[in-house]
């Protein structure tokens, strides 16, 4: 039967790199692999595919079969008269198997060829530190600001006292693995048998078991406790930021160290204050009063109330700064400054005395000035 173009087959171009060859042929491997494919004549596509990428794979064998085609590997060419159904005209001993089926099947891979990917599973006894635990903690904007003290009240797996954390009491040798941690299976393929390596499910990869598993953790090793924790948060916590409580997570597993407790912290807003990192802002409402003549008022800060002169002449959105009247730094316990911004109100309801009052005021020459001349000559 005639055979299709190499780099159709692959679906790359003449000039594909030997990367993109690489990906292309990955591609059709996973899709038309027996052990994965349900199709018809996946098995055919695949061996297709397998026998481009040998050519297209190889510097040498690529340049001869850009020269050649397929007459390059048949008869007289010396490559053994193949065909597309055998392989004997190619040599597969450099292609990187570990590294195209790698993710396909469930371990290393040991056959005839040599070994395949040489990464069993191996014991695993080791210890292994246990999970973190986030935690988000509610905070008043008062809280945040100065700091508190929070009882916090959670569920976690502690080391089980009655077998020390081990999940039983005494060991014997695995009679499924015979103490490897490890049993393998027979894998038939394309390429002969594969003997692919798993964890043991009887001893989880030990390699032993116990004599007595033990009944309160039921051989985890873990038991779950209701518990309460105190903590200091530091005054100058934001929304977002973490403190961590090290060693206070899930119990290690095999011995191993307690994981850590993070808490994430979301500071509720404040009735009149905004913040701005470690700097505090206050829409400050002052009289339109006030705000021509100047005047003296009272401030609400987070430290107590204090008097502000506000400077005659104001206007809204005029920016004053108390020092020292923010939010102290979490870490360098700076503290940040207070923002009054002022907003001039005009009344919208009036006495008839203070309706007089702004008649008279009217009368006077208040709209002679340069704001309101630059206008007047346009009108």
């Amino acid at each position: 039967m005639n055979k299709r173009d190499y780099y159709e087959v692959l679906g790359v171009s003449k000039d594909a790199s030997e990367a993109e060859i690489k990906s292309a042929f990955r591609k059709l491997a996973k899709k038309y692999h027996p052990d994965v494919s349900k199709e018809p004549d996946a098995a055919e596509k695949f061996k297709e595919a397998q026998e481009a990428y040998a050519v297209l794979s190889d510097a040498s064998k690529r340049k001869q079969y850009d020269q050649f085609g397929h007459a390059a590997f048949s008869g007289g060419a010396g490559a053994g008269g193949a065909g597309y159904g055998g392989f004997s005209g190619f040599d597969f001993g450099d292609i990187n198997l570990d590294d195209i089926f790698d993710g396909m099947f469930g371990g290393g891979f040991s056959s005839g060829f040599g070994s395949f990917g040489g990464r069993g599973s191996g014991r695993s006894n080791r210890r292994q530190k246990g999970p973190d635990r986030v935690i988000q903690i509610d905070l008043d904007f008062e809280e945040a600001a100065f700091g508190c003290k929070k009882t916090i009240n959670l569920t976690l797996n502690e080391k089980c006292e009655d077998c020390d954390g081990k999940g039983g009491h005494g060991s014997k040798t695995c009679d499924k693995c015979h103490g490897s941690g490890t049993v393998t299976a027979q894998q038939q393929t394309l390429f002969g048998a594969f003997m692919t390596k798993t964890t043991c499910d009887k001893c989880g990869g030990r390699g032993t078991v116990f004599d007595d598993t033990c009944k309160t953790c039921r051989g985890t090793g873990r038991v779950k406790k209701n518990k309460d924790i105190e903590v200091t948060i530091p005054a100058g916590v934001d929304t977002g930021n973490q403190l961590r409580i090290s060693g206070k997570g899930e119990a290690g597993v095999n011995g191993g160290p307690n994981g850590d407790i993070y808490l994430e912290f979301y500071v509720r807003k404040h009735p009149i204050f905004e913040r701005d990192d470690n700097d505090i802002y206050l829409d400050m409402p002052v009289t339109i009063t006030d705000a021509v003549l100047g005047a003296k008022i009272e401030v609400p800060t987070l430290y107590g109330t204090v008097k502000v002169n506000i400077p005659a002449g104001s206007e809204s959105n005029d920016k004053l700064r108390i020092k020292g009247k923010g939010i102290s730094d979490v870490n360098s316990g700076r503290k940040g400054d207070m923002f009054i911004i002022l907003n001039v109100i005009t009344p919208k309801k009036l006495s008839r005395d203070q309706k007089k009052l702004f008649e008279s005021l009217a009368k006077t020459k208040l709209g002679e000035s340069k704001e309101f001349d630059r206008i007047k000559k346009y009108l």
